[in-house]
């Protein structure tokens, strides 16, 4: 049974749970809203500070030998390769005189095919002038090796055709030979010789004019490619926009940067493991969120909607602490200042049934610095608590952050409402927060959500199951059942059947127009 209901949770529990992590990145939109300005700030600078260098531009129409209509640009790409080449940038920087060694000349310009037959040689220099002349000459070599090796490849073509020609007419003198001592010979056999050496003669004749022919139209075609290869656009400078390049670059960068700032919000999310929903804060500290306020004012209707929300929280938390025979305390993780605000509005609720204190087991100074004026209810610290009269109501406030004294919250109070910022503490504290509770025998009367997200539509509200946090209460039962054990707790110590949820002490007060589930 232990194996099948582990093997259903994990199925049930995704490695990654989206509604989340989109939840936490959007709540860090700060993070790659900054970076992404960032980006674009930089970007901008970037255009402003390093200016592109002058640049000029030209095409050269380059004739093929090979040339198809389906031909897929290798052509032009082989011709790109080859404008990359310590000959061609040698012949270039020999033309202007340049002392410049080819292999840094071939860092400072490009080729790009732009169709089959079309090179766009792009070239930078300290001037406008440099660099149209250096791409000027850049075309002139280029045209020049293309014209040189269309040259050298018909030249070679020309060449083996007619050796291959001369090697047939060699052939044909000695069958020319073998006819003419073969006709004066009166032997059976002769004149089925003398046929073939005709046959073979007529066979030969036919090559030698079929090579001629191809050699002369080996020399006929490379006028055509020579001529078809020139230089079709002059170089010319290019006009660079300060403001356009500071456009373009600050585009790119704040693309990059929102990039980046969104993927270290979501692995920064995803490793820390921080809680942002309703439902996994109640589930992680196994009690249901009762109300969400905002951390921030905001407008005027913000502010409105939140004094409201504080309102209803102050009168629920009064007629629980009304209505409880022991001290009720407010434990904060992430936000003292709101978790004091509402101490001294409960302390203000409960002061017309008669006197009441805060007691401050903040380790800061949010409440030490507040100075009750008159008919406010007053603020003593710890260690005077002791000294307030036994019939003086008590409201205490402490932390649950790291580094808390687990063993004094019980003094502050043994029913407990935790004010909660969302993701601000991790799941693992979240769950020794609920597990020290527990251990402390202090009940968990509801939670409090803190700057919650907005279009948060999870359940916070935990309906089954007995939870390790719940162990105070049912121990509490127990001792109020005269000292015998409860049914919760043996189950609990055999086999921990379902068990109902004991009831909600306090009501859910929604900070929005959109009520939680």
């Amino acid at each position: 049974m232990t194996t099948s209901t582990t093997s259903e949770s994990s199925a049930a529990t995704p490695l990654v749970d989206l509604q989340a992590l989109v939840t936490a990145v959007r709540r860090r939109r700060r993070l790659w809203c900054s970076a992404g300005v960032l980006g674009l700030l930089v970007g901008a600078t970037v255009a402003v500070v390093m200016p592109a260098p002058p640049t000029a531009v030209a095409k050269v129409l380059v004739a093929h030998q090979e040339d198809q209509p389906n031909d897929p640009g290798t052509l032009i790409r082989t011709d790109v390769a080859l404008l990359q080449t310590t000959r061609i940038a040698d012949q270039a920087l020999r033309a202007l005189h340049s002392p410049v060694k080819p292999e840094d000349f071939m860092k400072d310009y490009a080729g790009l095919g732009l169709t089959n037959n079309v090179l766009q040689i792009t070239v930078t220099g300290d001037t406008d002038a440099q660099a149209e002349a250096r791409a000027k000459a850049l075309a002139d070599a280029f045209v020049a090796d293309h014209v040189k090796r269309i040259k050298d490849a018909a030249t070679a073509e020309a060449k083996a055709l007619l050796d291959q020609r001369d090697r047939m007419q060699g052939e044909l003198t000695q069958v020319n030979k073998a006819i003419g001592d073969g006709s004066s010979q009166t032997a059976p056999n002769a004149s089925a010789d003398l046929e073939s050496l005709f046959a073979r003669r007529a066979e030969l004749t036919s090559r030698i004019t079929d090579y001629s022919q191809r050699a002369a139209d080996a020399r006929i075609g490379t006028p055509q490619l020579v001529s078809g290869t020139q230089i079709v656009d002059t170089p010319t400078a290019v006009d660079e926009s300060l403001v356009k390049t500071a456009a373009t670059n600050g585009a790119v960068g704040l693309v990059l940067g929102l990039f980046l700032g969104l993927a270290v919000a979501a692995v920064g999310s995803v490793v820390a493991d921080r809680p942002v929903l309703r439902r996994d804060i109640a589930a992680n500290l196994g009690a249901s969120v009762i109300t969400e306020l905002p951390r921030r004012r905001g407008g005027p209707w913000r502010r409105r909607r939140t004094r409201t929300a504080r309102e209803r929280l102050t009168t629920s938390l009064a007629r629980t602490a009304r209505s409880s025979p022991e001290p009720v305390s407010l434990l904060e993780l992430g936000c003292a200042r709101t978790a004091s605000a509402i101490a001294l509005d409960l302390a203000g609720a409960l002061a017309a049934d008669g006197p009441v204190a805060v007691v401050d087991g903040l380790p800061g100074t949010e409440l030490a610095r507040h100075r009750p004026g008159p008919g406010e209810p007053a603020v003593v610290s710890g260690e005077r608590a002791a000294s307030l009269p036994r019939q003086e109501r008590r409201i205490g406030v402490g932390s649950v952050a790291p580094g808390t004294a687990w063993t004094d919250l019980r003094y502050l109070g043994t029913r407990t409402v935790l004010v909660v910022r969302a993701g601000h503490g991790s799941a693992a504290w979240l769950h020794t927060v609920a597990r020290q509770l527990a251990d402390q025998r202090i009940e968990v009367i509801g939670v409090v959500l803190i700057e919650p997200d907005p279009r948060d539509r999870t359940d916070g509200t935990l309906w089954d199951g007995l939870d390790t946090a719940l162990r105070g209460r049912n121990e509490r039962l127990a001792r109020q059942g005269g000292g015998g054990t409860s049914h919760a707790v043996q189950a609990v110590g055999e086999e921990r059947p379902r068990t109902e949820r004991l009831p909600t002490w306090a009501a859910r007060v929604p900070d929005s127009d959109q009520e939680a589930r």
